[in-house]
């Protein structure tokens, strides 16, 4: 078999292939073999153990390669689909030469001197070393047992089967798998690369490389055909292609130049437009800002009230996604915010349906809610996501000036940082989980865990509602890619440790990862303090707390707000409120559960059959236990008014906020919020699974998963002294009114992200 491949390249990664720090050319080189994919074969030619390239293979920019050889060529390897397989008979070969890492070991323990490199690594042994007056000695116990000894940078040595090393087998796979060698161009930096110099093959030393590869190829093999590149890693690649003639097209210039174009300074990415768009007739669509009970979207807002320059890229649908006469960047509020356009990628109701409706709900909902039985996965809707995600990535890479910093929202743009760090790597991206985020066990269990995790270890900050989620994020990336912790800090007093589900002593705030620094901190969303006061002390919305509780007739009021999702727990919910009245009927006649569960968007089939068993046990109790004069639930399966929803958080006694799991949750919050404006008492049962649980001290706090709990902690709640409730709901609103929403954003954005 011969090769028609124009270009075999043969690449060390570390310093070469990947771009050292400081160093350029790499998403040029990676778009050159992107684009000439069937005329470049690619090959790595590795120290790493194949264990630890892993994670470079879920990276979306860095070309995939057809062979790794790994080991310092103690492994060798060919793709198969989406995996690699061991080249026979030549990985046996090997094999059969290599005693195992225990003799070795048992031979130098005797050598001072020596630290074994906890690195993984198959048919090598790897140390590193202080004192080359020892070099002796080790090379002595390499030829009583047969082996080779490599040593670079004055500090590495490795012990490997005779005849093996990145050359060699190089050599040999050229051999066997019928590859021409005319085409090959090898590349490197140390001194284990100087057997891929000494093959004859066209080569490179890029810039950055060390002294010592560089003085052994120009002292004794001056007359190889090595090229010595003026410039660090990739782009020192990318100079010996054109220096040695291989001729390949360039990559295309990115459309549109956004580099040029971007005068953004700030970029908010949220899949939802920072207006609501109403068609009225002949077609006119009128746009105005949003009336968010949670505050966010304002808040995000009001980051361009003193005329920061600003885009904000969202998603609107459209019949194709290169609509006809469709404006890509719209003014959001010319008065207020004079500089700050809405830039928006068209997409199309099937984009919307499957990216949105059904892959992210389906498939990363149930995960990251930790409900791995009920995600469904298919390949086809994640191409799909990642083909929107690309989307937003290039309209951001439009907008963005120089430098600009980039705040992308929630999980449903998990790919997007990827995309973007590959289009504009001048710029500063951050990002903000507005949901929980699981364990490493669960979490993993995407089958696309390495893209997700690659592209989130391209920002420069990643934050989360809890120190919880934070840790469960370190450990999905320590799992995936070597990691080594920098900064850590204790979480007290702020957050609980101890006593709470979600609780953690300290949280990781700093990671060094192959891919760079990144900073993580935890952000819990708050509230707009201002506009529930203002709410609670309007006519309004007295008159309507006064006939809220007129018609509740001076029953304890226990108050339930939620959207419908099994995550809430509104099943487990309802059978703890139906035992609550079967083990204590001193509550019969006396309580009243006002049951507000607001509908799924339309399309959200998912939730369908929680609706229907939730109708079926609400049907149940009230069957069961009302009287003539007396319903034990009243269930409202509808949206209110944010102003409305106020008015029943003053009216109730008790706030009962028990979900399953939960990112936050910001109904309890608006619920203290609304007792603290309104100066009347309440209690807040609270799921310890909710990420305000760790947060809100003060809150009488139940396991949603424990029946028992559930009935005994709603039980106390209403069981509650004054003086006991009026302390818990001190401490609660002090929380609440000090850290709210617009907090939440200085923190995150000013404070917490580097240079932000």
């Amino acid at each position: 078999m011969c090769s028609t491949h124009e270009l075999i390249l043969a690449t060390d990664l570390d310093g070469t292939f990947l771009p050292p720090e400081g160093g350029g050319g790499a998403s040029e080189l990676y778009k050159l073999i992107r684009n000439n994919f069937e005329k470049i074969l690619l090959i790595f030619v590795t120290g790493r153990a194949y264990e630890s390239i892993l994670s470079l293979l879920d990276d979306p920019l860095i070309p995939v390669p057809d062979y790794i050889i790994a080991d310092v060529g103690g492994t060798i390897l060919k793709r198969q689909g989406d995996t690699y397989a061991p080249v026979m008979p030549l990985q046996q070969e090997i094999a059969e030469k290599w005693p195992g890492h225990d003799v070795i070991w048992s031979r130098v323990a005797s050598i001072g001197g020596l630290q074994r490199q906890e690195v993984p690594q198959e048919r090598r042994c790897s140390f590193y070393y202080e004192d080359p007056s020892i070099l002796p000695a080790v090379h002595e116990v390499g030829r009583s047992i047969g082996l080779d000894v490599l040593t670079s940078a004055g500090k590495y040595l490795d012990f490997l089967p005779p005849g093996v090393s990145k050359g060699d087998s190089l050599r040999r796979l050229l051999e066997v798998e019928g590859l021409s060698p005319d085409n090959v161009l090898v590349a490197g930096d140390t001194l284990n690369d100087l057997s891929l110099m000494k093959t004859g093959y066209k080569g490179v030393i890029v810039s950055n490389a060390e002294t010592g590869l560089t003085q052994a190829v120009v002292s004794h093999h001056a007359s190889l055909p090595v090229f010595r590149a003026s410039q660090p890693g990739p782009g020192g690649i990318l100079e010996a292609i054109r220096h040695h003639g291989f001729k390949l097209e360039t990559a295309p210039p990115l459309e549109g130049n956004p580099r040029a174009e971007g005068t953004a300074e700030l970029v908010i990415v949220y899949h939802r437009q920072p207006f609501d768009e109403v068609r009225q007739d002949g077609g006119h669509v009128l746009r105005r800002l949003p009336r968010s009970p949670n505050g966010i979207l304002p808040t995000l807002l009001g980051f361009f009230a003193e005329g920061k320059k600003g885009a904000w890229v969202a998603w609107s649908q459209q019949d194709s996604r290169t609509p006809e006469n469709f404006e890509l960047d719209v003014y959001v509020d010319v008065l207020k915010y004079p500089h700050l356009v809405a830039s928006r990628v068209a997409l199309t109701e099937e984009d919307i349906n499957i990216f949105y409706k059904q892959f992210s709900k389906e498939a990363f909902w149930p995960i990251i809610f930790s409900f791995p039985e009920r995600a469904s996965f298919i390949e086809a809707h994640w191409v799909r996501f990642c083909e929107v995600n690309r989307l937003f990535a290039e309209r951001t890479a439009a907008v963005a000036a120089e430098g600009a910093t980039v705040w992308v929202h929630d999980y449903n743009l998990w790919m997007m940082p990827a995309y973007l760090r590959e289009l504009r790597p001048d710029l500063k991206i951050a990002f903000f989980h507005h949901t929980a985020f699981p364990s490493a066990d669960i979490f993993n269990i995407l089958p696309w865990k390495g893209q997700i995790v690659s592209s989130l270890l391209k920002c420069d900050y990643v934050g989360f509602h809890i120190p919880r989620y934070v840790e469960n994020f370190i450990d999905v990336v320590r799992s995936n890619v070597p990691t080594q912790i920098l900064e850590r800090e204790c979480c007290a007093p702020t957050y609980l440790s101890y006593g709470c589900a979600l609780g953690v002593e300290e949280i990781t705030r700093a990671i060094q990862t192959p891919q760079g620094i990144l900073r993580v901190g935890a952000h819990p969303v708050g509230i707009d303090n201002e506009k529930v006061r203002k709410i609670v002390k309007s006519p309004e919305s007295q008159a309507l707390v006064g006939n809220l509780l007129a018609e509740t007739k001076g029953r304890r009021v226990i108050l339930s707000v939620e959207r419908l999702d099994y995550v809430k727990g509104p099943i487990e919910k309802m059978v703890a409120f139906e035992k609550l009245l079967d083990m204590h009927p001193q509550w019969h006649g006396k309580v009243v559960m006002l049951n507000i569960v607001t509908p799924a968007a339309p399309g959200m089939e998912i939730y369908e059959k929680t609706r229907e068993q939730l109708d079926q046990v609400v049907g149940r109790i009230n069957g069961r236990f009302s009287s003539m004069d007396w319903t034990p639930v009243r269930y409202f399966y509808r949206s209110f008014p944010f102003e409305e929803l106020v008015s029943f958080y003053v009216a109730a006694d008790v706030a009962w906020i028990t979900p399953l799991r939960d990112g936050l949750n910001l109904v309890c919050k608006e619920y203290i919020s609304a007792k603290s404006a309104s100066d009347t008492l309440g209690v807040l049962v609270l799921s310890e699974f909710a990420g305000a649980a760790v947060e809100l001290k003060g809150a009488v706090l139940t396991n949603p998963y424990d029946e028992a709990s559930m009935i005994q902690s709603l039980h106390n709640a209403l069981s509650l002294d004054g003086q006991e409730a009026a302390f818990r709901m001190q401490a609660l609103a002090q929380r609440v009114l000090d850290y709210d929403v617009n907090v939440w954003g200085a923190d995150f954005l000013n404070l917490r992200h580097p240079d932000g």
